[in-house]
């Protein structure tokens, strides 16, 4: 997706969130004024609604990635070839199938959280 780095996390406190399909951590509010570099066909900066609905504040860890590329965590967690970004090791809700259908409409890889 390119070597553009994605926003940093302004803080670490309750306002952060997870994209729900490629799991980059950012602040709600950043989320709202930027939208995901990773899909940015959500359209989240537009339609802030969506924001709820295509990120999650419950999710387990985070992992910083400078270069993704030469990462073998990056290729482990599967967000190998997304932007440079603060990443969350693991979300356990599914994207809306909505939500689901845009990533088919898009042609981009959606992998659903695995059930436990």
């Amino acid at each position: 997706m390119g070597e553009a780095p994605a926003q940093i996390p302004t803080s670490f406190g309750h306002e952060l969130r997870a994209c729900l399909r490629c799991r980059l951590v950012k602040t709600y509010d950043q989320f709202r004024d930027s939208g995901c570099e990773n899909c940015p066909f959500f359209k989240m900066e537009d339609e802030h609604e969506r924001i709820v609905d295509v990120t999650t504040p419950n999710f387990n860890g985070i992992i910083s990635m400078m270069d993704p590329r030469k990462s073998w965590a990056a290729r482990w967690l599967r967000i190998g070839k997304f932007a440079p970004g603060c990443y969350t090791l693991a979300v356990s809700e599914a994207l809306p199938e909505e939500m689901q259908s845009i990533c088919q409409q898009v042609r981009v890889q959606y992998v659903p959280p695995k059930r436990i």
